[in-house]
Parts: structure tokens; sequence; C-alpha cells
């Protein structure tokens, strides 16, 4: 297919596809096609296994992808309007029920006393989409602060195992949520966030997204899979769709990871979703093994804002594999 093609077999997918092509492919902003997603397709469908209490799930994190947390996120992840008044009051009965120890979100009576760093970075992402009033946010951003290590990135394990090398994971959740913060228009710890913001970038652009600083050889394989939805979890497309969306600058660095992205695309021009993360879901938004529109959809997004064609990029001798 060429682009106009594939233009058209986005636009037949679910109306949150449809605006976000609308916006970020065609340059048009579809306000009557965000007023939609809430009321047909996706959206309908998360929106209305809302439990009559507000929450989804058993509770804010169990069990896993079908929890109030990862619902949110994936709410905010279709572009539902921001001015959801159901959402809204989710969020402020998750705030409401009280903070971990350090100021960050707690993930259940069972747990740990301390927050969750990857999980404080996901809810400052949605939270901030949401509209949520600043200053209850401020408690989550001091403790995501709190967590920067030395190497300029972020790891969860460190109020559980006391992890030395900050995680890929982490802080690509931990980037999300403070740029989202940024963009909100609030002004606290401005200085502190944006130095954040930096070094967490140079900690993913220092491997290349996905190749270690310390041996040259790849971190992990699954960071070259692109399921959808991404989870808590790291991959390159993940990555490369944030450093884009973000208004990031090309960095040579970036080479690699376009490589391979270039490197799956399927011969009609889109790209296949891989294996979703195992666990229970609310219902599945597309097929493993085919073409995704979620993939092609911010893969096409990452081309665009870098000015890349689909010849651009030589990956060299390296076989990166599915």
């Amino acid at each position: 297919m060429n682009k106009p093609q594939i233009i058209a077999w986005l636009l037949e997918g679910d109306v949150s596809i449809q605006y976000q092509v609308h916006r970020d492919l065609l340059g048009n902003e579809r306000k009557d096609l965000q007023d939609r997603i809430a009321s047909e397709g996706w959206g309908r469908q998360i929106l209305e296994k809302r439990n009559p209490n507000g929450h989804w799930g058993e509770r804010f994190y169990q069990p896993k992808w079908i929890s109030t947390h990862y619902t949110l996120l994936d709410l905010r992840n279709l572009n539902i309007n921001p001015d959801n008044t159901s959402i809204k009051k989710t969020i402020e009965l998750t705030l409401n029920s009280g903070k971990a120890i350090d100021g960050g979100i707690k993930l259940g009576p069972s747990t740990s006393r301390y927050s969750d760093v990857c999980v404080n970075g996901m809810f400052l992402n949605y939270a901030s989409y949401f509209k949520t009033e600043e200053k209850k946010l401020h408690s989550i951003v001091d403790s995501i602060m709190h967590e920067i290590m030395p190497d300029g990135g972020f790891n969860c394990r460190t109020t559980r195992s006391g992890a030395k090398h900050s995680s890929l994971h982490s802080t690509i959740s931990v980037l999300e949520g403070l740029y989202e913060f940024q963009k909100s228009g609030t002004t606290y710890r401005k200085k502190d966030i944006q130095g954040a913001k930096e070094s967490g970038e140079e900690f993913i652009l220092m491997h290349q997204f996905f190749i270690s600083d310390r041996t040259g050889e790849i971190i992990n394989k699954d960071f070259l899979k692109m399921p959808y939805p991404c989870r808590w979890r790291f991959d390159i497309l993940r990555a490369m769709d944030y450093f884009s969306y973000a208004g990031c600058k090309w960095d040579n660095r970036m080479e690699q990871a376009v490589g391979v992205l270039l490197s799956k695309r399927n011969k009609y021009g889109t790209w296949n979703l891989n294996a979703a993360h195992p666990g229970k879901v609310h219902f599945k938004m597309e097929q493993a093994g085919k073409p995704g529109r979620w993939n092609t959809l911010r893969a096409m997004r990452v081309l665009k804002h870098y000015k890349i064609e689909p010849q651009a990029i030589h990956i060299g001798k390296m076989s990166y594999g599915d």
C-alpha cells in the first residue's frame, strides 16, 4: 500500500485511532472525533466496565491489566477527552485513599509502605492529562525526584532490592509522566523536572534504546518487539514515540532504533502487532501477528516527526530478528 492507502486503512479503525491520525499525521485537530471516543468503540467498552464504586478491576492495582491504574493509562492513551468527569472522579478517589509514606501512590493495602516510581510516573502521566489539580500531584513529583539515580535514570527496585543501575522500563514511564506534567502548564519544580527529564532522556540515548553501554550487546531482545498496550514495559517504539511526542531533536544515537523500526515494516507498508504482555484484559484491541493500526500509527508519527524516509536509515551488518 502507498501512504494514502495506509492512511485510509488507519481511518477505518477505532475512533481513537481516527482522531490521532487526523491530529498527528494529517494536521487536523478533530475535536468532534475526540468527543466520540467515550461513546463508541474501545473507549465506550472500557468505560462500561467501570464498577459502581468508581474503579475498575478489584482495586487500584489489582488485577494488573484490568485494574484502575492500567485502565486509566489505556484511556489516556486513547486520547479520550481530558474533561471526562467519570475519569476525573476515579483519579480523585485514588488520591483521596491516601498516599504512601514517601508521598507517592499506594499500590494496595498489603504492599510496601513505599510507592513504586514506575507507577508514580504512569499516574503522573494520566492524572496530568486529565487535568488533576496541580497541588494534589506535588508529593508524587517530589517522590519521583527523590528517586533519580546517579546514572540519570530511574529504577523501581530501589525501594525493594536496592538497585544500583537505572532501568529503561522505569525511566520511560517516568519520562512520560514528567513531560505530561510539564505540558499541563505547571511551574512546580520546573528546573528540577527539566533536569530529570533531560537526564532520563540521556540515559536512554546512552543505550541507543536497546544496547548495553558496557558490552555493546542487545540488553533484552524483548525491547525490539512491539506489543500494544505497552503497560510498564520498555520497547523501542514506545520510546521513540515518547521522544517525538516530547518534541526532542534528532540525535544520531537514535539511528539504530529507527533502523530496527524500519526493518520491521511489512510488505504492505504497515507494522504488525507483536503478542501482548500476558495477563487478563478487558478485551483485545487488535490481533497479534497481523498488521496493527496502533503500531502503524505510532511508527508513522515517529518517522514524520524526524522527517525520515523509509530508505533513509541503514542498519549495517547487525541482524535483530523478530
